[in-house]
């Protein structure tokens, strides 16, 4: 496959004035002080927008997860091996990683796809073999994937959503280095200093934190003049987190509404912003992980998660814990009464 022109779907923006007000009215006049519900009340807006509806539906909730190694991980930035990636996909596979916990406990539909691991994998019902490579190269000595690679990637993850049933997408991750990819994608397109971003991945102690923050320190400098988005991707990227903004970018253009999990599928988002701003409309950040610089690359797209609870663990698992809330979403819009429907006396002038 030698693709090298990027095709970027279409997407709407969500924005409708005259069905915003009608989504707050109703919102607003359901029995309860105005505003109590909180975020929950902005949530159900920003759904309806996105399903043009005042009655919002959450059909056949979907979870893929993108997998792939990364050539830095020879650099020593991870604190585990990168065989991890392999074997733990074997293990979501088997059924026994948290994520799978999670998607059974919630009603989704699990998905691996292998988008780039180190080694071959046997078929399995629930693994997408969609391959780019065997692992990024080192970004420490040349760009991650080449730009043909970095087309082919996005162009993947967008099929891979044409092919999902639903209206409701929840991505999550696994690739052992694959922090250093997204905090130096975070560095790059927001334009924030490295030292800020980097975190502790999978544990690393100070001494390994520090070793990490030189690695990226000189992979980042080797990239200097590396700015736009697919040439930041290119360059600093892994084929997870590529393919993952690709399938973002697909979802936002079918009008799903997109579950984005932690760090890992933040840059992803990051990414997918950068190429089409109006995807944004459609993603539902779902928490803040612990993982250092999150709460930045969170802040740059004025984002809003709707947990927060010291994780940082990936694979989509944030994600699927946010669920309940979106379907509390859609329940209080279409079930709870309103003050004249349940004959509740409104608020007072006084």
């Amino acid at each position: 496959m030698t693709e090298k022109t990027l095709l970027l779907p279409a997407i709407e923006t969500t924005a409708d004035a005259a069905l915003a007000a009608r989504l707050q009215h109703r919102i607003d006049n359901k029995t309860k002080p105005l505003g109590a519900l909180g975020q929950l009340e902005s949530l159900a807006l920003q759904l309806g927008l996105i399903q043009r509806s005042e009655a919002i539906r959450l059909d056949a909730p979907q979870m893929v997860v993108f997998a792939a190694d990364h050539g830095i991980a020879s650099e020593g930035v991870s604190a585990f091996p990168q065989a991890v990636t392999l074997q733990m996909v074997g293990n979501m596979l088997a059924g026994g990683a948290a994520i799978n916990v999670f998607a059974r406990q919630h009603g989704f539909a699990l998905q691996v796809v292998d988008a780039g691991v180190a080694a071959e994998l046997a078929d399995h019902p629930q693994l997408l073999q969609r391959k780019i490579a065997a692992g990024t190269a080192n970004l420490c000595e040349g760009p991650a994937m080449s730009m043909v690679q970095a087309v082919q990637t996005l162009h993947t993850g967008m099929a891979v959503v044409k092919d999902l049933p639903g209206n409701v997408v929840a991505f999550g991750e696994m690739g052992i280095a694959n922090t250093s990819a997204a905090a130096l994608l975070l560095a790059r397109l927001a334009g924030l200093p490295l030292a800020d971003v980097v975190g502790r991945g999978t544990g690393l102690d100070n001494t390994q934190l520090a070793h990490k923050q030189a690695v990226l320190t000189r992979a980042l400098a080797h990239h200097a003049d590396v700015h736009e988005p697919l040439a930041v991707l290119a360059a600093l990227g892994g084929f997870e987190i590529a393919m993952m903004a690709g399938a973002m970018l697909q979802a936002a253009s079918e009008r799903r509404v997109v579950l984005v999990d932690g760090f890992i599928a933040g840059a992803a988002a990051l990414v997918a912003c950068a190429l089409l701003p109006a995807v944004k409309d459609y993603l539902v950040f779902c928490h803040r992980s612990a993982e250092r610089g999150h709460h930045l690359l969170l802040a740059h797209l004025q984002a809003t998660p709707l947990l927060d609870l010291d994780m940082r663990l990936g694979e989509g698992t944030g994600a699927l814990l946010a669920w309940p809330l979106l379907q509390s979403a859609s329940l209080f819009l279409d079930e709870m009464a309103s003050f004249d429907s349940a004959g509740v006396s409104g608020k007072t002038g006084a």
